[in-house]
C-alpha cells in the first residue's frame, strides 16, 4: 500500500529542494532491514523508498552525516519507525538502538562500511587522474620499447620505460592523452581525458627501467605514459539531490560510445565550481525534438517542440573542479551524449 507522507525537513539547509513535496515509500517497503556485506545506501533506500536520493531526508540527516555515514555496517538493523505518524529510520546494533546525532562512537574498520553505490562499477576511477590540463602528460615517463619487438602490450608482458630511477615509485598506471572535453554550451574547453590503459610495476629501475604489465583495460603501445599509483579513499556520502538547482550536459561516456545504459559511467559538464559533490543524485533527461505537426489551419505553426522528457538517475561519485563522474543508476531508455543533467 502507498504510503504518502509530507516530507520531513532536513537540517542544515536541504530543506529548499523537499519543502511542500511527498516522500513515497515502496508498497511493500520492510519495516525492518538488517544490513548484509554487499549492501550499499543506495539498495537499502530503494528498499524502503521509491526515491532513494531522499534517504538523508527520512533518516533526518544533517550534512555532516550525510558526508561520512559511516556507521552502517553488516549486521545492523535498519528500523522504520511510524510511531509519531512520519516516518524515520532508527539504527540498531545488537540490543541497542541509536540515535543519529553528531558525537564520537567506536566503530568496525572503515573499510566495512556499505558503500553508497557498488564498488565494482567504479572501483578503477576512484583513485585514477581522469582529467588533465593540456600538455599534463608529456613530462611523465614513456614507454620507449617492448620485449621481442611487440607491437601491442597487454597484462603479462614486459616493456622498457624511458627512465625511472632508484627510489620511485614501484606501482604505475598507463594512460594516453585523450580527447579535449568541451563544454557544448559555453564552448569551454574543460579539460583533456586520460584514457587509462592498464598498470604496472617496476622490476627495474634505471634508464630505461623496466616494467611488468599487470593489468590491461586497452591496448597499450610505445609512447603511452606512466602515472605514479596513489590510492584515494573511498568516501561513501548518502545519496542526495543538490542544495540547489543543476543544469548540466553528458559530454562524454567511458569507451567513447554514443549511447550507454545502466551501470554504465558518463562524464558531465559540471564540476565543484558548479556546486556539485560526491553524493549528488541527478535526474536524466531527453530533449523533446521539434516536428511539423501539419497543415490544419492557417494559425497552425510550422513546429512544435516537444516536452522534454525524465527517464532516468545518475549517481555523481568523483567531481573536479569543472567536471564530475556520474554512474548510471537508472534508466528507461539509451543514455545519448548531451542529454541533460538537472536536479530531481
Amino acid at each position: 500500500m502507498k504510503k504518502p507522507i509530507l516530507a520531513l525537513i532536513l537540517l542544515f539547509g536541504l530543506s529548499s529542494l523537499s519543502t511542500a513535496t511527498e516522500i513515497a515509500l515502496q508498497d511493500r517497503h520492510p519495516d525492518r532491514y538488517v544490513v548484509v556485506k554487499g549492501d550499499t545506501l543506495w539498495g537499502i533506500a530503494g528498499k524502503f523508498l521509491k526515491e532513494p536520493w531522499r534517504w538523508p531526508e527520512i533518516w533526518k540527516m544533517n550534512k555532516q552525516q550525510i558526508k561520512n555515514p559511516h556507521w552502517i555496517y553488516p549486521g545492523d538493523m535498519i528500523v522504520l519507525d511510524m510511531s509519531s505518524g512520519s516516518p524515520r529510520l532508527r539504527l540498531v546494533k545488537g540490543l541497542e538502538t541509536i540515535k543519529l546525532s553528531p558525537r564520537v562512537r567506536v566503530e568496525p574498520a572503515e573499510a566495512s562500511a556499505i558503500p553508497s553505490i557498488p564498488l565494482a562499477e567504479i572501483g578503477p576511477f576512484l583513485s585514477k587522474p581522469l582529467v588533465i590540463a593540456e600538455g599534463e602528460l608529456e613530462k611523465a615517463p614513456y614507454i620507449i620499447g617492448t620485449e621481442e619487438d611487440r607491437v601491442i602490450l597487454g597484462a603479462g608482458n614486459s616493456a622498457y620505460v624511458q627512465s625511472i630511477m632508484e627510489g620511485g615509485a614501484l606501482n604505475w598506471h598507463i594512460y594516453r592523452p585523450g580527447n579535449a572535453l568541451v563544454d557544448p554550451d559555453s564552448n569551454e574547453t574543460l579539460g583533456y581525458e586520460a584514457v587509462y590503459l592498464g598498470d604496472a610495476r617496476i622490476t627495474r629501475f634505471g634508464a630505461p627501467a623496466t616494467i611488468d604489465i599487470t593489468k590491461s583495460a586497452q591496448e597499450i603501445n610505445i609512447g603511452d605514459r606512466l602515472v605514479e599509483m596513489k590510492e584515494e579513499a573511498t568516501r561513501a556520502y548518502a545519496p542526495h539531490a543538490p542544495e540547489k538547482t543543476i543544469l548540466g550536459r553528458i559530454v562524454s561516456a567511458y569507451g567513447g560510445v554514443a549511447e550507454v545504459g545502466k551501470g554504465s559511467m558518463v562524464t558531465l559538464n559540471k564540476g565543484s565550481r558548479d556546486g556539485l559533490e560526491v553524493g549528488h543524485v541527478l535526474a536524466l533527461y531527453r530533449h523533446g525534438r521539434s516536428i511539423a505537426p501539419g497543415a490544419h489551419d492557417d494559425t497552425s505553426p510550422e513546429t512544435v517542440k516537444l516536452p522534454d522528457e525524465r527517464y532516468g538517475l545518475v549517481f555523481v561519485f568523483r567531481v573536479f573542479e569543472k567536471i564530475s563522474y556520474a554512474l548510471v543508476m537508472q534508466s528507461a531508455r539509451p543514455v545519448q551524449m548531451l542529454d541533460d543533467v538537472r536536479t530531481p
